[in-house]
């Protein structure tokens, strides 16, 4: 029995490479309990502003100013690099060494491609949009059987309303999964078949339902990120960069079938993430263990009942998530207005989008900021074969750039920050739905509660993982 729970612990336990858990945030400068209620006054003192200054809805129509334009040709030249930098990424899982703090892939998934563009986006908008390499797949391929074909291409089957975005989530949960999950998720080889395997997945979607459609509803990655793009000033669209009020593109988020799980699935995922660092899930006589003793009563081998107990862990904290929204919007109902639970919550849904950007950079700040690092040395030497092609190949990781209360002040402003535009975003949608200010007041404290509840549980789970 002692040999099994060692197994387990070292199953469960993140890969030393690529952990996600936050460091050094018990030295703090002052109290943990401080934190949360100067959040929480913060909350309220920013929904009392909101109530006497702001009497009107000022960003459900807001349109980008055009900066500039680009030509065609830069777009065709963009998916270019995204297709070469995909082909060499899925060339070095197969080829590199296969450990993993020596081959550059499981750095680029994790680290550049999975946090690093959130963080891209929310600065400059959907940079991923014109080096998607699965977009770029599928307009080059359409190309070329379009000029085989003479023109005579059958046309696209209509994309379901049914739908919706209910492909993307799926898309972050398995995610999601492979990363806190899968026990072999940095494993180079492994990782590069997953990625052929969502090629093929992501080539069939656009060959059945055309690849605009596809890309915005059933491509994971590029709704991911653009949904994390609205909350950004620049807008890119229509080979033209413009630039608008910061969160204005958020109210326009169409609300598809499947979009409110997926936020709910972004915030969840991520603070699945943090909860399985903390002692109440990894500690001595955690959860974690005794899902996973029951799993194996059940019969399965340790590592899949480890994988099981980490499934269920993960679904959990979605489903958590959901109820904690779910709940804010039966309390709305109760203000009048007629609108049923399911339509407030497609209505309200894109106040989630900054709370999910608050997560993501509460809680992987450290780790962009030094496993980020790593791509120093690993660009020099990406296969682990011994090269040094820029001169960088003994760089090493400096975890002195951004001192331990550095990197709490981070998460601690992005959580208050993202909760007050979430705020910011709800108030502004409910003075557009009721008439009445005094109604669309009384609405919006439902919404306070769920904010400062998301506030709450953010700030604990970061304050969880450092025990």
């Amino acid at each position: 029995m002692t040999a099994a729970a060692a197994v387990a612990a070292a199953l469960a336990a993140p890969q030393a490479a690529l952990a996600h858990g936050i460091v050094g945030k018990q030295d703090l400068p002052i109290p943990r309990w401080l934190f949360a209620w100067a959040a929480a006054v913060v909350l309220i003192a920013s929904f009392v502003g909101l109530a006497s200054l702001w009497p009107r809805p000022r960003l459900e129509r807001v349109r980008a100013r055009v900066l500039l334009r680009s030509p065609a040709v830069l777009e065709w030249l963009c998916g270019a690099v995204g297709i070469a930098v995909y082909g060499f990424i899925v060339y070095a899982g197969f080829a590199g060494t296969q450990t993993a703090t020596a081959n550059i892939v499981p750095t680029w998934v994790f680290v550049v491609f999975w946090v690093g563009i959130p963080f891209l986006s929310l600065l400059f908008g959907d940079v991923f949009r014109p080096f998607n390499p699965w977009r770029a797949f599928g307009r080059a391929s359409g190309w070329v059987l379009r000029r085989a074909a003479g023109g005579r291409m059958p046309e696209p089957i209509a994309y379901p309303d049914w739908l919706g975005r209910w492909p993307a989530a799926f898309g972050v949960l398995a995610f999601a999964w492979v990363e806190l999950v899968y026990v072999n998720r940095d494993d180079p080889s492994t990782l590069a078949v997953l990625i052929v395997a969502y090629t093929v997945f992501q080539l069939v979607g656009m060959s059945l339902f055309g690849e605009e459609r596809w890309t915005r509803n059933g491509d994971a990655f590029a709704v991911y990120f653009g949904i994390f793009a609205r909350l950004s000033p620049l807008r890119w669209a229509d080979r033209a960069l413009g630039v608008r009020t910061p969160l204005g593109g958020a109210p326009a988020l169409e609300p598809r079938a499947g979009t409110v799980a997926l936020l709910c699935t972004m915030i969840g995922t991520t603070s699945f993430d943090g909860f399985s660092n903390s002692t109440l899930w990894s500690g001595p006589n955690d959860m974690s263990q005794h899902l996973t003793n029951t799993f194996v009563k059940l019969g399965l081998h340790q590592e899949a009942a480890v994988q099981g107990a980490y499934t269920v862990g993960l679904l959990m904290m979605v489903a958590l998530i959901a109820i904690v929204f779910w709940i804010g919007i039966a309390g709305m109902r109760t203000v009048g207005g007629g609108e049923s639970a399911p339509a407030l919550a497609r209505r309200f849904v894109h106040s989630l989008i900054p709370i999910a950007a608050a997560y993501v950079v509460a809680h992987y700040f450290s780790l962009v900021a030094y496993q980020g690092q790593a791509m120093g040395y690993l660009i020099s030497d990406p296969l682990g074969h011994g090269a040094n092609w820029f001169g960088t190949a003994s760089a090493t990781i400096d975890y002195n750039v951004v001192s331990a209360t550095g990197v709490w002040y981070v998460q601690v402003a992005a959580l208050v920050i993202g909760h007050v535009c979430g705020l910011v975003l709800a108030h502004d949608r409910a003075l557009v739905m009721w008439s009445r200010p005094s109604q669309a007041m009384r609405s919006q404290y439902w919404m306070l509660a769920v904010m400062v509840g998301f506030t709450s549980l953010g700030l604990w789970i970061l304050s969880a993982s450092a025990q």
